[in-house]
């Protein structure tokens, strides 16, 4: 008999600044690498609270991340329903697309947000991703809106 092959990453919940470092990482090549956004404005006070998630290679090499807001923190981008948290910050890197761990991210959020007790999920997508947050099975919703420069929209997410 043969053995199933190894998956070639895992999604995990970040645990230890090691793997809080290498998300970091992940977000600065993507964003303020890639997109121009400001380093200063990459980061905010609401990593320290927010519960991070991790894609991991085989190699142990970091390939994507996101950020599940939640209770207050969240407020101000959920239109202040504490039963919805507010995803955000997903970056995959650039070698690692197309090979699914945006979608294995998006969902690892999802369920720490179900863990949490919430009945929803918020994000603010940049709007040449609308199609694929719709794909998992968001609606936007609200007028288009700048932040860091790019154009973006709300979108929901009942779980």
């Amino acid at each position: 008999m043969t053995g199933v092959p190894a998956a070639p990453y895992t999604t995990r919940t970040v645990v230890d600044e090691r793997d809080r470092a290498a998300c970091f990482q992940v977000r600065k090549e993507v964003f303020v690498g890639e997109q121009n956004v400001p380093e200063e404005i990459e980061y905010d006070a609401y990593d320290a609270d927010a519960v991070h998630v991790i894609a991991v290679a085989a190699d142990g090499s970091a390939l994507g991340t996101g950020r599940l807001l939640h209770g207050a923190a969240a407020l101000a981008k959920t239109g202040g329903d504490l039963t919805v948290g507010s995803l955000g910050r997903l970056a995959v890197t650039k070698e690692a697309r197309g090979l699914g761990v945006g979608v294995a991210l998006v969902r690892a959020i999802e369920d720490a947000a179900r863990e949490l007790g919430l009945a929803a999920v918020d994000l603010h997508a940049q709007t040449r991703a609308l199609g694929f947050y719709e794909r998992l099975g968001y609606l936007a919703y609200g007028p288009e809106f700048p932040d860091a420069g790019i154009a973006h929209r709300a979108m929901r997410r009942a779980l």
